[in-house]
């Protein structure tokens, strides 16, 4: 299967060959190629470059797409896709004036999402969960990692990961998952944290092994949550049964996890609203991936990841939606890179890179997506006619995309 399209305004993110990760300055620099064609052969990018050179065999399909963008598609390197029901009612609490915490506290949150998926079908859990998938697809999400994390037992967890690889065998777009046993203490084990501590590593780790339904280990490190100590146990259990480290961490207080995250090898820190000089100092030149959820800040009015700080003391910095039912109920990237840009000054490119190369990063992806590049994977966004791609952050509430390809497929 061949298709071939010509035409084009303007690529962005061409790059001649694979880069790992955009740091600092660097992702100040978005390439873009203009008055482009670009050929797609079965999955991959084949080939592209000016319409001076498109070439004129004979192809499958042939799209004009004269005053579009071409882009790779997002890669959403930090969701919860899968869950039970909503928390609609939460976010009335919000409005009234309850914090985060306190919802938790009253049995609401993590709790009264993991007391739903517990009473849930796995077969039901399919269906909301596909329903969501599908928009973000549509919304321009080529690659999306998923979280487990609603089930807080051994088989509530399976549950939800047994879904998202049902999701994974049904669906063309890439998708990784994640353990996420340690996102709550269950009720039982509230006066036993070293209880929950033992369940997890000495009994749903290893089961989730066994069945390889997980690729990454995650944990909530978070004051009231799982502390630093707890957290490098889960992370060392993990990554005993193959599971490489993706850690939530800095949401509401800094208590050192940033650096005994770096210290154990985690491909990547997610949240970051509370950044020190400290941290800073511990990720620079670090393998460790830094990624900000500016619509989760956005939802539940908390301060936002300091991009623009990071970035000029010559960090790298990945997108993520952060999709969950209760800080932030949209996988939308589209508005996650529009809010980077209005909420925490990164420029467009920036922002873009961000959601992009160093997204695919974040996820361990970069290899097939993240950038136009020969070889990689054909999952592209074709936008509507746009004055330039700066159209895209600015027209925030705009659905700048008219089709979106997913490893040669049109969707």
């Amino acid at each position: 299967m061949t298709i071939l399209l010509k035409n084009i305004k303007e690529i962005l993110q061409v790059r001649n060959q694979h880069i790992d990760k955009l740091e600092g300055q660097e992702m100040k620099t978005l390439p873009v190629l203009e008055n482009a064609f670009l050929l797609i052969e079965n999955d991959i990018i084949k080939d592209f470059g000016p319409m001076s050179d498109c070439p004129t065999a004979d192809f499958d399909e042939v799209i004009d797409v004269t005053g579009k963008t071409v882009l790779p598609t997002w890669v959403d390197s930090h969701t919860h896709l899968v869950y039970a029901g909503n928390r609609e009612l939460e976010f009335v609490d919000r409005i009234n004036g309850l914090s985060y915490e306190e919802i938790f506290n009253r049995g609401g949150g993590i709790l009264n999402s993991a007391k739903k998926l517990q009473e849930l079908s796995e077969e039901e859990l399919y269906e909301q969960s596909r329903k969501r998938l599908e928009e973000v697809i549509q919304q321009g999400t080529g690659a999306v990692e998923i979280k487990s994390g609603y089930g807080l037992t051994l088989e509530a967890e399976l549950k939800m990961l047994r879904v998202i690889k049902k999701l994974k065998d049904n669906y063309p777009i890439e998708i990784k998952a994640t353990f996420l046993g340690a996102h709550a203490f269950p009720t039982a084990y509230k006066d036993n944290h070293k209880g929950y501590i033992d369940l997890l590593v000495d009994e749903m780790i290893p089961a989730i092994a066994k069945e390889g339904l997980a690729e990454y280990v995650d944990a909530f490190l978070e004051t009231g949550y799982f502390s630093c100590e707890e957290t490098e146990r889960i992370i060392q259990a993990g990554q005993k049964h193959g599971m490489i480290a993706k850690v939530h961490v800095n949401q509401f207080t800094a208590i050192g996890g940033i650096e005994m995250c770096v210290k154990n090898g985690a491909l990547s820190v997610d949240h970051l609203e509370i950044v020190t000089d400290e941290d800073i100092a511990v990720l620079k030149g670090s393998k460790t991936m830094p990624v900000a959820l500016p619509t989760c800040s956005f939802f539940i009015s908390i301060p936002y990841t300091p991009a623009r700080k990071m970035i000029d003391a010559g960090l790298p910095i990945a997108l993520a939606s952060d999709s969950n039912p209760g800080t932030t109920p949209s996988g939308n990237m589209n508005f996650v890179v529009s809010t980077a840009c209005i909420k925490m000054r990164m420029t467009p490119e920036e922002a873009i890179n961000a959601a992009t190369i160093n997204g695919a990063y974040a996820m361990g992806v970069g290899q097939d997506y993240g950038s136009i590049t020969k070889g990689k994977k054909a999952s592209l966004i074709i936008t509507k006619p746009l004055h330039s791609f700066y159209e895209l952050p600015y027209a925030f509430g705009s659905n700048n995309i008219e089709q979106v390809i997913l490893n040669g497929k049109l969707q």
